[in-house]
């Protein structure tokens, strides 16, 4: 092998061969390539403790989801006269480890803003530097170089949608045609004593492989990706039509939306390759949605997603988060366990819970509805819980877009209008009155009359004997009522913005437990002299 030939393209998400800058460099002059992917035990590893099958951070449909994206790259490379290189281990590790035994000159990867990524890259980065290795690291996950949107807002991120557009501009990138093909690949070089594995199963990770019908309808990959971009975009007039947030989502036969979410997180499709494809569509047609609701909208609310993560330290949690307000959600784990378990008496509700632990995913708007319920709608759960079950369970769980839709979503940034409410009942009758959606995915409710479907306990004992669902037994009762509970959030969600406001968003723990302390009080007091007027009465 000539020296100084070979190169290392380390894959972790970007799992595509079309517009890979990481790859197509290293393929620059270079005698031999070795194409990397590292499982991960941070990621892959089966944690008996955790609450659904998967490890601690991701559930069963990911991992195989993930898994179903590297088979997919390693035929995808064999077709180029390469193949993908599995190593196991913690990757920083690993990765030092190739560099050291193989004759390696330059290391690419796809840039990534996650935290942990980062602080991963910054230690490959240099020992490669300190070797005298070139590193290559472009920025081809998003549309826009988040920290030059940031630099161009005086060092911090925009905080709104439209001031984030107005920034952005267009894609430096859009009117230059991207590599979407290579016709061929350098060889792999020899990897010496390095222990080489193909793309472990579920059950060689330690998994009991479920079964087709209890896992996600979608599958992983490139191929996968390219195919279902190609059907979305052959209704022309339904990209040009599209408009967030419309749509249903109740709809699960043929889901409402493009499902590419799931490949744009894993890289499997190229977000850039999708906007010049949209933007071919644009063309093409007499009239379109424009952003913040068309489907170019959408990738464009990723992207501000990721810069506002990046740029905000602490973008995970509530404390310490400067742009989250500071509010006394409660800790009740019961009322999580109901939310999360899918029983908390609410047909549509609980119907959405069940599609994300079966599929992985529900639609935007039934995203919407649940994360609402559990925070500032009726459970006044915090919603760091419901992000956590989010962040493990859904295949398209993405850092920094699962983080902020939830800060959204409970009122903590960004939208502040905590006054708007989903109702569990009257919004998904709207989409749905014959309750078929609930009918799917709670089959114990399929023979109850669409009168009842959205409230069964509202149904006469006669009815529910007939229905085979008897409720409190069956199927359980609400664990909370609808109009007092959501009266309840807004009278907590108004003393908490009147403390931020005082205290300029610096509230302290004690601030925080004093006020709750206070809005327990008075709820207690309030149910009791409730109780008096009943008595009185």
């Amino acid at each position: 092998m000539a020296f100084g030939s070979g190169s290392l393209m380390w894959f972790r998400k970007g799992l595509r061969i079309h517009d890979n800058p990481a790859l197509e460099y290293a393929t620059k002059g270079s005698a031999v390539l070795y194409p990397v992917f590292v499982i991960d035990p941070h990621y892959m590893k089966p944690d008996p403790s955790a609450l659904s099958p998967g490890s601690s951070r991701a559930g069963l449909n990911r991992i195989r989801f993930l898994l179903e994206s590297l088979v997919d790259l390693d035929s995808n490379l064999k077709k180029l006269g390469s193949r993908l290189l599995i190593l196991k281990g913690e990757p920083g590790e690993v990765l030092v480890r190739c560099l050291k035994q193989w004759d390696v000159k330059k290391l690419c990867f796809e840039y990534d803003t996650e935290p942990y990524y980062h602080a991963l890259d910054v230690r490959v980065k240099e020992y490669a530097s300190a070797s005298g290795i070139e590193v290559f690291s472009p920025v081809s996950h998003t549309l826009f170089n988040p920290g030059d949107i940031i630099h161009k807002n005086g060092g911090k991120p925009p905080l709104t949608y439209q001031s984030f557009l107005k920034l952005a501009g267009q894609p430096s990138w859009a009117s230059s045609p991207l590599t979407t093909t290579l016709s061929s690949l350098p060889p792999v070089g020899d990897f010496g004593n390095c222990e080489i594995f193909e793309v472990p199963t579920l059950k060689e990770l330690g998994y009991e492989d479920p079964g087709q019908e209890d896992l996600t309808p979608f599958r992983g990959g490139e191929s996968e990706a390219l195919k279902r971009l190609r059907d979305s975009l052959s209704d022309r007039d339904w990209v040009a039509n599209f408009e967030k947030p419309k749509g249903d989502p109740s709809a699960f036969v043929k889901p409402a939306t493009t499902v590419l979410s799931p490949y744009l997180k894993f890289g499997c499709l190229s977000s850039r390759y999708f906007y010049q494809c949209l933007q071919d569509v644009c063309k093409k047609v007499k009239k379109h949605t424009s952003p913040p609701v068309s489907l170019v909208g959408q990738l464009l609310w990723r992207d501000f997603f990721y810069t506002v993560a990046y740029g905000t330290p602490n973008f995970d949690q509530m404390k310490n988060n400067r742009i989250c307000k500071q509010i006394p959600w409660n800790d009740n784990e019961e009322l999580l366990a109901a939310w999360r378990e899918a029983r908390t008496g609410y047909p549509w509700i609980d119907a959405i819970m069940v599609q994300l632990h079966k599929w992985g995913w529900m639609h935007h708007l039934a995203r919407h509805c649940v994360a609402c319920f559990l925070t500032r709608g009726d459970l006044f759960v915090h919603w760091e819980k419901g992000r956590d079950v989010f962040e493990r369970l859904l295949i398209d769980s993405d850092w920094a877009i699962n983080n902020g839709n939830w800060q959204w979503l409970s009122c903590s940034s960004f939208f502040y209008q905590y006054n708007r409410i989903y109702s569990p009942i009257s919004f998904g009758k709207k989409y749905d009155p014959n309750g078929n959606y609930i009918r799917h995915f709670l089959p114990i409710l399929k023979d109850m009359p669409k009168e009842y479907i959205y409230e069964p306990w509202t149904a006469p004992l006669s009815i529910q004997t007939k229905a085979k669902c008897i409720i409190g037994k069956d199927y359980p009762r609400p664990v909370v009522f609808h109009d007092s509970a959501s009266k309840e959030c807004k009278r907590r969600m108004g003393e908490a913005y009147a403390l931020n406001k005082n205290l300029n968003g610096l509230v302290s723990e004690e601030e925080l437990d004093s006020l709750r302390r206070r809005l327990e009080g008075s709820q207690k007091q309030d149910v009791k002299s409730k109780r008096q007027k009943i008595i009185a009465d």
